[in-house]
This record gives structure tokens, sequence and C-alpha cells, in this order.
């Protein structure tokens, strides 16, 4: 959809303190548009907003529109918002992130990066690749990236990198040139309705490649490989660890920090030696040659690509060391879905092989809990201890079929762990004070508050 906008129109973003949207809202205002923005909290990125000189108000009220005369809505915004039923009222254009986002990139060649698990990550990877190339690409992710001290970034050069978003179906009004999809996960099933429907959006994103560009799919993913066999589109190339693969990973060595990988090109008859990446686990392996694919056949220069990866500083909340204390390592990741739990855990646990190994979780939402609940449970194998927290509601109401309890035990049995409830913030840091004695990996994982959590306790402990 074409939006046009014009000169002097004040753009007002409702949920603007998302990493999708302050992304949006920072690359418009670069742009030279002119933006405004509410949420209901303060945090980082509201922050890195305000720096930029962006209005903002915190708090949803109907005076928050007085001077807007556009709005663009957070996936999260409820139909009962009160900025919303006015912006209706007063016949207000009313688009959603996607739109918007497909809007601004649409003179730009994109490389588009989805799937259930793992785009962030492979978004920051070929956005810093570009970069180190010097393509100057637009970048818009999910996550900060550590080398760019932000989740996005208005480029001159030809290229933009977005991290789509699957959950409200937005992903496929992007124009595509390049794109890649990680894997396709039981997840957002409350918009799908089911995951056969969600399954046919991914059909219908890989079907959207052009015939000048490509879409790069790992088929270790199940899910994935039985959604090719249903595409029409077969202008795709596939990697992994799969000897099917067309980009086949090889010869993996895992080090604490890193992790080095032979890369084979099977219709090419070629071989790629020697990767290394400043990251840990085989599913950052895989995001790592897609972010390789992508490159190559875009013409960067293998020496080139190999440069930025080794020189790649990763993503908050990726795996991201929060403190030290002496020899005990305390964590912060993003993870909130039993698949991406399972794949930190192990990459964890293939480098620490005899260190206690200490899962903090705070559940998302209580209709993933109690739709994934025999996942979550048998997520937690290669741990010693979990840690488990309230769930944080993402403004759900506490539904009466969860309890913490039933949760905590089955989370036990399956996963064969030693479990631990705790009811808040002041419970965590004394079963820190209390427990920890050597030399503990600690992981807090979750979406929701974990994250200023871990950094509250970590400046009271230090």
């Amino acid at each position: 959809m074409k939006i046009n906008i014009a000169s002097g129109e004040i753009i007002h973003f409702i949920g603007i303190g998302g990493i999708g949207m302050s992304g949006l809202a920072q690359i418009m205002n670069n742009m030279g548009f002119q933006i405004q923005g509410s949420d209901l909290n303060q945090n980082k990125n509201t922050d890195r907003l305000t720096r930029l000189g962006i209005k903002l108000y915190f708090g949803h009220n109907k005076k928050n529109l007085k001077k807007a005369t556009m709005v663009v809505m957070s996936s999260a915004i409820i139909n009962n918002n009160k900025e919303l039923l006015l912006a209706k009222l007063k016949n207000l254009p009313i688009f959603s992130r996607g739109e918007m986002l497909a809007n601004v990139v649409a003179l730009k060649k994109n490389i588009i990066v989805t799937g259930s698990h793992g785009k962030t990550t492979t978004t920051s990877l070929v956005a810093n690749i570009l970069v180190e190339a010097g393509l100057d690409p637009t970048v818009i992710n999910g996550g900060v990236i550590n080398s760019l001290k932000n989740n996005a970034k208005l480029g001159k050069g030809e290229w933009a990198i977005i991290e789509a978003d699957e959950s409200d179906g937005s992903f496929l009004k992007l124009p595509i040139t390049y794109s890649i999809v990680t894997n396709v996960d039981k997840e957002h099933l409350n918009f799908y309705g089911s995951f056969k429907k969600l399954k046919k959006s991914f059909i219908s994103f890989i079907e959207k490649t052009p015939s000048i560009g490509k879409s790069v799919v790992c088929i270790d993913d199940k899910n994935l490989k039985s959604i090719l066999k249903k595409c029409n589109n077969k202008n795709l190339l596939t990697y992994g660890f799969h000897n099917k693969s067309n980009y086949q990973i090889i010869n993996v060595k895992r080090e604490k920090a890193y992790s080095t990988f032979d890369l084979k090109i099977k219709f090419k008859r070629q071989k790629i030696k020697n990767i290394k990446v400043n990251l840990i686990g085989d599913h950052n392996i895989a995001n790592t040659t897609a972010s390789i694919v992508v490159a190559l056949n875009l013409g960067i220069k293998i020496s080139k690509i190999k440069k930025a990866l080794k020189r790649f500083m990763g993503i908050q909340r990726r795996f991201t060391k929060a403190f030290s204390i002496g020899k005990r390592e305390f964590y912060d990741d993003y993870a909130h879905h039993p698949t991406e739990i399972s794949a930190v855990i192990n990459g964890v646990r293939q480098v620490n092989k005899n260190r206690k190994l200490i899962c903090v979780f705070q559940p998302h939402r209580y209709s993933r809990v109690l739709s994934l609940k025999n996942e979550f449970a048998q997520s937690f194998k290669f741990s010693d201890v979990v840690v488990l927290c309230p769930v944080y509601s993402a403004g759900e109401k506490l539904s009466y079929k969860f309890d913490q309890e039933k949760f905590s035990n089955l989370i036990s049995k399956k996963s064969q762990t030693q479990l631990i409830n705790i009811n808040n913030q002041k419970e965590l840091k004394n079963y820190f004070k209390k427990n920890l004695i050597s030399d503990e990996i600690v992981i807090c994982m979750g979406a929701g508050s974990i994250s200023s959590w871990i950094k509250e306790i970590g400046d009271e402990l230090k």
C-alpha cells in the first residue's frame, strides 16, 4: 500500500517503546519526518528516541493526539486503546508498523530476515557484514547491535536489512529482494488460529521472492523442510548441517567464546575453510551461515565476510554477559520459547561440561505457557537448577488455568532438574546471595522484566 506523507504531517506512534516501533520511528525521524509517540513506560528504547529529540508521552492519553495528523500503531496495542479510539473518531490515517515499514523501505533493495527464532541475530550478522564491506545499508533490527550501539540505522546505500515480524502477518507486506527464513515453530497461534495457517503464511512469504533475488532457507528445520515441498517458487538456496544443503556446515569446533567451521558449497564444488564467529551454539552457527550465503550472493568477497564475522560484537540480550562476581558469571538472554531456551542451554553446555548451570526463567504470557507447557517442561534438561519466576503477563489477564506450582513440578519431572520457585525480584537476589558459592553460570531468560531485574540485582551484588 502506497502511503502518501505530506510535509507538515505529525506522525504519532502508539506503543513507540517497542524495539520494532522505536527502530522505525528512528529511521523516519532521520529521514526528516516529524515523529512523536507514546508508551506506558520509559525504557532503553525510549531513552534513545529522547536523545534524538523525538517528543514522547508516557501513558496513553487522548491529549497526546492533539497535534497528530497520522498514526502508526504497534501490534501490541489493543482495540480499546484511548489513543486509537480517538484517532478513529477523528478519521486520522492509521497504519500498522508493518504497513509503514513497507512504505519506508519501498525504494531500497531489501534483505528480509524472518523465522520463529534467530532472526535478530541473523539480521545483525548480515548488517555487520554489509557495514564492514562499505555498503552503508539501512538497518531495522529487533535487538541492539553492539557494534552500531543501536537497533536501527539509516544508510545511504541501496540495501536495507530488515528483521520481519511474523507475529501479526505483517512480514507479507514487505518488498523482498533477498530473504532468509531461519525456522518455523508453534508461535503466535493466538493470531493465526492454527499451526497450519502459520505455515501457509511462510509459504506465501517464500513465494514472494522475485526472480532477481533468492530465498535462503534452513533445511535443518523439519517444518521448513515440509513447507518447501509445497512451494511453487523454487528460486531458493538451502543451508544447514544437513548433507543435502546447498551450503553445508562441516568441521565444527566449539570453544567457550566462539565457534569455527567450514562451509561446503555443493553446486560450486567449493569449500570455505576456517570461518570464525564470536558466538556459541549450533543455532548461531546456522544463523552465521545464512548471513554468509546472502553476502556471497551479493558479491562480497569471502575475505571481507570472514573479517566482519571475526569482528562481530554480538547483540544485546542474546546471551549477553550482565556481570561477574569472582568466577560466577551472569548472562541476560531474550529466550522465551522452548526452542530458544533449549538452544541457549545446549550451546552453553557444549562448551561448559562441568560447571553448574542455573537457569532463571521468567515465562512470557499465560497463553504461551499454557499452549506450550509440555515443551517448556522438557527444555531445561541440561540445566542443573531452574529458578522459576512468576509469569510476565504482557497485558494478559491471569488465567485461571495457570498454576505456577503445577508448572514448576512439571518442569522438574520432565527435565529432571532441581526447581526453585520465587515470587519477586527480592527473592531472586536473596537466592543468589545464599546459593552461589563457586563458579556457577547463571542465565536469566525471558522477554519481560527479567533483564531489568538482573541489571538492578547486579548493581547491588557487585
